[in-house]
């Protein structure tokens, strides 16, 4: 009979400290690059919302992730593919900044270093990864009464006193959707269809829907994440767009820089996923934490 490769993995639950919350992620341990096929054939087995594959480069010092979704797509960005990537190597051992300064840590995400900063809490012993996206870049807003549509809700619901639905993008573009209220928030029902056709006329991907939350609530805003265009209905957690919308909320002067703000997502799909984020002079940080639901081994 003859022999198959082996490759371990990980299913890890990312932007959450506890099993079968936040956001899945299969993270698959590789010894170099596959063929692509390989890569969307595992991904679609998989199918969550993304599949990381990770292995350390001696070339380039630094750990290797690129990352698929069901439907075949290669993702960018420092999102939660990537933050649940890091997590699995450390959480595995694998000494993936030996040959890097402490001050100069990063990983490679599709031929991109990315600047990480890691710890491991105290307590709990999980690791705690913090991605460097670039600075917010605000774009142009987009016809409340469009997205209002798109989303199954009035144009009123779309709280527009200080926001109307506007692209920002640190690694990857998406549109930050403002929403009245969170009862709002989570009894809307999206139009795939109309949702593609939007992301396709105004070039970007998913729609961040947000509601900012009472004074006193632990988290800054409670959000959901639409991407239909890349085959994502909904996702728990979304670091990608995290970045961009504490980017937005601190133009607004809502948050303030250098300030750790926590963004609750999930709470819909039962996956509540806390989000750390801080807008900084040159870069925005998001972060958290992930935790190992499931280990394995798959076949060639």
């Amino acid at each position: 009979m003859e022999e198959r490769i082996t490759l371990e993995y990980y299913v890890l639950d990312v932007f959450s400290n506890k099993s079968y919350k936040g956001n899945p992620l299969s993270v698959v341990f590789t010894n170099g690059n596959l063929k692509l096929e390989v890569y969307q054939n595992i991904a679609k087995e998989f199918g969550y919302s993304e599949t990381s594959f990770v292995y350390y480069s001696l070339a380039q010092k630094a750990l290797t992730v690129r990352s698929f979704t069901p439907t075949g797509i290669e993702i960018e960005g420092a999102g939660h593919n990537l933050l649940g990537a890091v997590c699995g190597a450390l959480l595995k051992q694998i000494p993936i900044f030996h040959e890097q300064s402490e001050t100069d840590r990063f990983v490679i995400m599709k031929h991109s270093p990315i600047k990480i900063t890691a710890s491991f809490d105290p307590i709990t012993q999980y690791p705690i990864v913090q991605m460097h996206q670039k600075p917010a870049v605000i774009k142009e807003e987009i016809p409340t009464y469009k997205i209002a549509v798109a989303l199954g809700l009035k144009i009123e619901d779309l709280d527009c006193n200080d926001f109307v639905p506007t692209i920002v993008k640190t690694e990857v573009a998406h549109t930050m959707v403002p929403i009245k209220n969170s009862q709002l928030l989570n009894d809307c029902v999206p139009d795939n269809k109309l949702l593609i056709e939007i992301s396709k006329e105004y070039k970007f991907e998913g729609f961040y829907c947000f509601t900012l939350s009472d004074k006193g609530q632990e988290n800054i805003a409670e959000t959901r994440f639409f991407n239909p265009i890349i085959g994502i209905n909904e996702d728990p957690a979304t670091g990608t767009a995290a970045g961009p919308l504490i980017g937005l909320l601190t133009k607004k002067k809502y948050t303030h820089p250098n300030k750790e703000y926590k963004i609750l997502q999930g709470v819909k799909l039962k996956q509540p996923s806390l989000i750390e984020v801080m807008n900084r002079e040159n870069d925005i940080l998001v972060g958290g934490s992930s935790i190992i639901t499931m280990r394995g081994e798959l076949y060639l």
